[in-house]
C-alpha cells in the first residue's frame, strides 16, 4: 500500500500536485479541508464547530479530525493507498496517524513537504480570495494560519525526519519540476519496500516454472513448500524424517513444521529485494501465519496473482505431467487429479478470497506459451510496483 502525506503551507501548491498523485498512483485523497468544507456545506454538528474555528483563522480540534479521518479510512478498505492533505497537521496527529496506519497492517511511505517563502504564500491566497468567495482568504487570517502552521505543523517534520521517510521540495520551481521532484522521491522509496508477492492457481498452471522466472526477473526468493519439503528428506535431515513419516501414515505435514522451514528460508535470504510465494498459503489459517511472519519483518504481502486456466486444460497438462520425472503422486490417474483439484478449491479458494479483499488478487490468463504468460505477470507487476498494497 502507498501511504503518503503531503505537507507544505497555505498556498504551497498541495492541491495541484494532489491532483497528479490521485491519478498517477491511484490512491484515495483524503483532504481535511475538503472533509471539514463538506461536514460545514452539510450543516452538521461537526461542520458547525468546524467553522467558528476556521473563520478565526485556527486549527479544528484533533477530536474533530480524527473522527472524520477514522470514518474515511475504514469506508475505503479497498484503497490501493491514501493521500493525507493537512494531516498530520500536529506532533500529536503524527502519532493518531500510525495508529491508524497500524490499524490498517500498513504505514506511511513518505512525506512529501513543499517549501515556499511566506509572502509568496500570502500573495498567492490574497490572489486566490479574488475568485474564492472563501472567508479565510484574507490577509489577516491568512498570516495567522502561517503562524499556526509554522508553530505547529513544523515540528511534525522533524517526527518524519527521524523516521527518514521525509522530503523537501522547493515550492518555487515550476509544477513540472516539483512534479518530477515528488516523482522521483516516490520511486525511490519505492525501491526499498519490499516485493512480496503470491502466486495462486490450481495445479498444473504453472506457478512452479512461473514462479521460479519471475524471482529471478525481479530479484525476488523463491519459496515453494514443496520443494522445502523435499529438500528436508533428500538430505536426510531430523525434519526430513519426520516428513517420511507423515508420509508413510498418510498423514499431511503440519503447519509447525511447514512454518518452521519458512521462516528458516527467509532469514537466510540475503540480498533478495523480496519473495514469491508459491504453495504458501493453502488455508486460511497459514495465510494468518504467512502475515504474522512478514509482520515480523516489519514487512507485508504487495501484491497477488491468481493463474486462471480451464479444467480440462489443467487435467490434460497433469496427465503430460505424471510422465515425466516431475510427476506428482496424484498425477496417476484422472480420478486422483479431480480429488487434489476439488481438494485446492475447498480449502485455497477461501485463501484467495481473503487476500483479495485485503490487497486484490489480479487474475492472469494462464492459457499460452511460457512467454506470453510470463509477459502479463511482468508487466502487472511493474504496474502494481507504483502502488504496493
Amino acid at each position: 500500500m502507498l501511504n503518503i502525506a503531503l505537507f507544505g503551507p497555505p498556498g504551497a501548491g498541495k492541491g495541484t500536485q494532489s491532483e497528479f498523485l490521485i491519478k498517477e498512483y491511484n490512491l484515495f485523497y483524503i483532504s481535511t479541508g475538503d472533509l471539514l468544507r463538506k461536514e460545514i456545506a452539510n450543516g452538521t454538528a461537526l461542520g458547525r464547530e468546524a467553522q467558528n474555528i476556521i473563520s478565526t483563522g485556527g486549527l479544528v480540534s484533533d477530536e474533530i479530525i480524527v473522527q472524520i479521518i477514522e470514518k474515511t479510512i475504514t469506508d475505503h478498505p479497498e484503497a490501493n493507498g491514501f493521500l493525507f492533505d493537512g494531516f498530520p497537521r500536529t506532533y500529536v496527529q503524527a502519532y493518531i496517524l500510525e495508529g491508524l496506519m497500524l490499524k490498517l497492517n500498513t504505514s506511511l511511505t513518505c512525506l512529501i513537504n513543499i517549501d515556499l517563502p511566506e509572502e509568496i504564500c500570502v500573495e498567492r491566497l490574497l490572489n486566490r480570495g479574488k475568485t474564492s468567495g472563501r472567508s479565510d482568504d484574507n490577509e489577516t487570517v491568512i498570516r495567522n494560519r502561517l503562524r499556526e502552521y509554522n508553530e505547529k505543523t513544523l515540528p511534525v517534520l522533524q517526527f518524519y525526519r527521524e523516521k527518514d521517510i521525509c522530503f523537501s521540495v522547493n515550492g518555487l520551481n515550476a509544477i513540472d519540476r516539483v512534479t518530477h521532484e515528488i516523482e522521483t522521491i516516490i520511486a525511490n522509496e519505492l525501491r526499498k519496500k519490499p516485493l512480496n508477492i503470491l502466486l495462486f492457481g490450481y495445479p498444473g498452471s504453472g506457478r512452479d516454472s512461473q514462479g521460479k522466472a519471475l524471482a529471478e526477473r525481479f530479484g525476488l526468493e523463491f519459496i515453494s513448500t514443496n520443494e522445502m519439503l523435499e529438500h528436508e528428506i533428500n538430505n536426510n535431515t531430523p525434519i526430513g524424517k519426520k516428513i517420511v513419516d507423515l508420509y508413510e501414515n498418510g498423514q499431511l505435514v503440519p503447519d509447525e513444521i511447514v512454518v518452521q522451514l519458512i521462516e528458516m528460508k527467509i532469514i537466510d535470504a540475503k540480498n533478495v529485494k523480496g519473495f514469491i510465494f508459491k504453495g504458501f498459503p493453502r488455508t486460511l489459517v497459514q495465510s494468518y501465519i504467512l502475515d504474522g511472519l512478514l509482520k515480523k519483518r516489519g514487512t507485508s504481502i504487495s501484491m497477488a496473482f491468481e493463474l486462471e486456466v480451464p479444467v480440462l486444460d489443467l487435467v490434460n497438462r497433469l496427465h503430460e505431467r505424471g510422465k515425466t520425472e516431475h510427476s506428482m503422486p496424484y498425477d496417476a490417474s484422472t480420478a486422483k487429479i479431480v480429488k487434489r483439484l476439488k481438494e485446492h478449491e475447498s480449502k485455497t479458494l477461501p485463501v484467495i478470497a481473503r487476500y483479495d479483499q485485503l490487497h486484490g488478487v489480479t487474475k492472469i490468463d494462464g492459457l499460452g506459451s511460457f512467454d506470453e504468460i510470463f509477459a502479463r505477470l511482468c508487466s502487472e507487476i511493474e504496474n502494481g510496483a507504483k502502488h504496493l498494497r
